[in-house]
């Protein structure tokens, strides 16, 4: 099969041809707000079997429908809880899926043998293009190979589904680079099954309630696993061993270096993903910054990109500091996490420092 790519130039750019095939139950990549997705129409269960079958994902993991108009969500849901329209006033179009009961028009192949569906309303002026001349409901995941980093531009697509999918639509880069915030409502207490460029207070404010976060979104240390059936997957992994190093700034400075010698002394060829106010610290083979701590959107849009420029330079570990932001740190976090594996490293000040300031925590 060949990957045909489809510029988009303007707001008039042609995509008749990604319509098509939508409708006809092809695959269709496509960006969003998020990163870029992988499309068939959601109501086909044939489409949604070729959705797994490129990607490589495993079938009981949901995929994410996306509409144009909250009427779609009326439309597949056989409950819509008053908390969705609430909080879709709130945030959609936007980065914030919806979890809800599904009515027999939902294929179970679309939601991984589930009885809810996953929504939401992307706020990016090509997809919702896509959805409305399509006339579907488009399922759509990251565009990636199960497992990779996901995609936040065109080429990160094409480089993973080359001859699997028949067409890209190349919006340029993304605009938040992490995917959505999922919002289970289907419980009486809303719960976030992951975190995203929404958080958990900006939810509360809108709903006047309280949110909870899934017990298994806790961490390596959690006993909990995570409800939503993905979560439990590896996700966004680089080809690289990556270990994320977390402590205060001097201290993890300092270890990150050691790591690193260490690896050399082995042979092994190094990467350091740091921040730019450390990065010139650093003594790997190749040290990126990933942007300014007080930047946070900057440090979640060039997450996935980074981590890819790493495959590209065919490191074989990666050491990164770690990214509390207060805004959006706990998604940054979640992917960062994942995509080492759970491999943390957390760094105590030892005895005889104990009299030094106190650095920041990275």
């Amino acid at each position: 099969m060949h990957t045909k790519i489809i510029k988009i130039e303007s707001e008039t750019t042609d995509i008749g041809e990604a319509a098509d095939l939508i409708r006809a139950g092809e695959l269709v990549a496509f960006p969003t707000e998020t990163v870029y997705g992988l499309g068939a129409d959601a109501l086909k269960a044939d489409a949604a079997r070729k959705i797994y079958a490129a990607k490589g994902r495993p079938s009981d993991n949901p995929l994410i429908v996306h509409i144009a108009d909250f009427s779609q969500l009326e439309y597949i849901a056989a409950k819509v809880p008053k908390e969705a329209k609430i909080l879709a006033d709130a945030f959609w179009p936007g980065p914030m899926t919806l979890i809800v009961p599904k009515n027999g028009r939902v294929p179970y192949e679309t939601t991984g043998g589930m009885d809810t569906v996953a929504v939401r309303m992307p706020n990016h002026p090509v997809a919702l293009r896509l959805i409305r001349e399509s006339g579907c409901l488009i399922a759509a995941p990251s565009a990636n190979r199960s497992g990779k980093p996901s995609p936040t531009e065109a080429g990160h697509v094409f480089c993973d589904l080359d001859g699997r999918i028949p067409l890209i639509l190349d919006g340029g880069a993304v605009g938040i680079g992490l995917e959505s915030t999922i919002v289970d409502l289907t419980e009486e207490t809303p719960m976030i099954l992951r975190p995203g460029y929404i958080n958990k207070a900006m939810l509360e404010e809108a709903l006047h309630t309280e949110v909870k976060l899934d017990p298994g979104l806790a961490g390596a240390d959690s006993v909990e696993r995570p409800k939503a059936p993905g979560m439990k997957y590896k996700h966004y992994a680089p080809d690289a061993d990556l270990i994320v190093v977390e402590g205060k700034s001097a201290d993890v400075v300092e270890t990150i270096n050691a790591l690193v010698l260490e690896m050399k002394e082995a042979g092994k060829k190094t990467g350091v993903i740091a921040a730019s106010e450390t990065r010139e610290r650093y003594r790997a083979d190749h040290v990126v910054s990933i942007g300014a701590r007080e930047d946070e959107d900057a440090i979640a849009r060039h997450l996935y990109k980074l981590l890819r420029e790493f495959d590209a330079l065919r490191v074989d570990v990666i050491y990164s500091e770690s990214f509390q932001t207060p805004r959006i740190g706990q998604a940054i976090m979640n992917r960062l996490v994942k995509a080492a594996g759970h491999q943390v490293i957390k760094v105590e000040k030892p005895p005889e420092r104990q009299n030094e300031r106190n650095d920041e925590t990275v």
